[in-house]
């Protein structure tokens, strides 16, 4: 008698349920063996964004999703549109802050994600992101190594699990009291090269780690030319000879993380800058042979806005918040177990509110904050809830694929990106990991 084959599903829901990570690391390396089997590889965006920087490629926005909750759900919902409209570009990605407060670490997400390829049939590359891999201002300049080291331990972790695609967000070092742009930009490109040549030295063998920059923090003010230009002449200027860099620049236009809420909880209409996204690009893509702007903060505009960003030739566009606010906000989502969490926060966020903000502004800025705390009562929902509340967000992934023209690419995808096998080994004389890459079957 032979084996009986693998539930997928139930290793997926007890690599969710458990908190300890070197059992959520087996479990993720069984999904990760079992998705190989089916054709699903973790891999890295790298050579389509190379293409695309020649102009081999293009005329797609690549979405950039970022699930904070109900991921497994999501993750099947998205390979389902994905599979309808033959999209092969696209990017579940989570950011450094999201892995701590919906407690979901490297090894869970990228488990989680292929495992949800495997249930829905899909095959082909499947592209894994780390988002905002970011430092922090504040503890940067009181001790620089400690934070950078923390940054390459989670980068180190990231790419053990699978993520073959890291943002290196170190705008927040952006020194703007100083009146030299490119001074203003120092710290940013400095630390932004230091960081990419060791993604470069632990990264498998046979994979080029798909690295992100940023010019302009969220929020901030908007992005210009000469601030691309003082960025990418430094960054080259650092860079170790022969090794490579980056292959999209995050730029500012206008957005912020999880949009303006107002004091009767609806959301701030943006302005968003199309007009700097397009020029940005066309410099990033002409002058420095990258893949183009990326646009954070996005999920909570106008759905008439969207077309825009592949009409200006937007190399990628993140999307996060307004998915969260679905789960939320669904009729389906159990009433008592939202007035639970709001409770909570009432409880233990109390010191996150500000004077003068209402109920409905407190409770949409920190509800994020509860998706981790709350994680296994959400998943423990029972499988039909779950499909119900599912149902609306899977219909805004099939219009944002359809509004950024990331529909009928799989053909592209499927040219530049050569699947890898990657298999882990340690070295004696490293505390990192190293990798062997060979080709795939």
């Amino acid at each position: 008698m032979g084996r009986r084959p693998l539930d997928v599903e139930k290793i997926v829901m007890d690599l969710i349920m458990t908190d300890d990570i070197s059992v959520k690391k087996d479990l993720a390396k069984k999904i990760t063996d079992l998705a190989y089997k089916k054709g699903v590889y973790s891999s890295s965006i790298h050579e389509l964004y190379m293409a695309r920087g020649r102009n081999e490629a293009g005329g797609f926005t690549v979405p950039a999703i970022n699930l904070r909750s109900m991921t497994y759900d999501l993750a099947r919902a998205i390979f389902r549109v994905a599979k309808k409209n033959n999209s092969g570009a696209f990017i579940f990605e989570i950011a450094k802050s999201e892995m701590g407060y919906t407690h979901q670490p490297p090894a869970e997400y990228a488990g989680v994600i292929l495992g949800a390829a495997v249930k829905e049939g899909y095959s082909g590359p499947v592209f894994i992101q780390g988002d905002h891999f970011q430092l922090n201002h504040k503890k940067y300049l009181e001790n620089p190594e400690k934070e950078m080291e923390g940054l390459r331990i989670l980068i180190n972790e990231a790419i053990e699990a699978g993520f073959y695609n890291i943002d290196i967000d170190s705008s927040t070092l952006v020194d703007l009291e100083k009146k030299d742009i490119k001074k203003q930009q120092y710290l940013n490109y400095e630390v932004c090269a230091k960081l990419t040549q060791f993604i470069r030295q632990i990264q498998p063998r046979g994979v080029e780690v798909s690295v992100g920059g940023e010019i302009g923090e969220v929020g901030s003010k908007n992005s210009t030319p000469e601030d691309l230009r003082a960025f990418m002449e430094g960054f080259k200027e650092r860079l170790r000879k022969g090794r490579t860099g980056i292959s999209k620049i995050s730029i500012q236009t206008g957005t912020s993380h999880g949009g303006v809420v107002l004091p009767d909880g609806s959301i701030a209409q943006v302005k968003l800058d199309f007009e700097t996204l397009r020029a940005l690009s066309k410099i990033a893509k002409e002058e420095f042979g990258l893949a183009g702007a990326v646009q954070h903060g996005a999920s909570t505009l106008p759905a008439e806005a969207f077309h825009k960003f592949a009409e200006t030739d937007t190399a990628e566009v993140h999307l996060a918040t307004e998915f969260q606010n679905m789960i939320y906000e669904s009729k389906f989502f159990p009433q008592d177990l939202k007035d639970k969490i709001y409770e909570w926060l009432k409880s233990n966020l109390a010191s996150e509110r500000k004077d003068g903000e209402s109920d409905e502004q407190f409770f949409y800025k920190t509800r994020k904050k509860a998706l981790g705390p709350f994680k296994k009562e959400i998943m423990g929902l029972s499988q039909d809830t779950r499909d119900k509340i599912t149902v609306d967000i899977e219909n805004k992934f099939d219009f944002l694929f359809k509004q950024l023209s990331a529909v009928n690419n799989k053909e592209v995808v499927d040219k530049f990106i050569t699947l890898k096998r990657v298999i882990m080994r340690k070295r004696k004389d490293s505390q990192h990991a190293v990798h062997d890459g060979e080709g795939a079957d």
